[in-house]
């Protein structure tokens, strides 16, 4: 029985990044495969960042009131389809990235 939970847990948590992973696919496009590079040449490096604190800056970024290196409006549009559990996702891959 032991073996079974520790199986759906790691299986649950590796299709969770699976959704992080392909929510991230379009942040790609500027942050870079691995979050190495400063979107548009204007944001910080994200990779590895601290889940949390991605978490409180999209949600920043979705409500409007978070325009770091002036990329509010076009992180605005980015984040805005994403619910709380795809933010979440997104972050904890985020900080998964080397």
């Amino acid at each position: 029985m032991k073996k079974i939970a520790i199986t759906m847990l790691f299986a649950g948590s590796t299709l969770l990044m699976a959704d992080g992973a392909a929510t991230f696919a379009k942040c790609a496009g500027c942050h870079g495969a691995n979050g190495e590079k400063a979107a548009l040449g204007k944001s910080a490096i994200i990779t590895g960042q601290d889940a949390a604190k991605t978490v409180e800056q999209l949600n920043g970024y979705k409500a409007g009131t978070l325009d770091q290196h002036g990329m509010g409006a076009v992180m605005k549009g980015q984040v805005a389809a994403l619910d709380d559990a795809a933010i979440k996702e997104v972050a904890d891959y985020i900080a998964t990235l080397k």
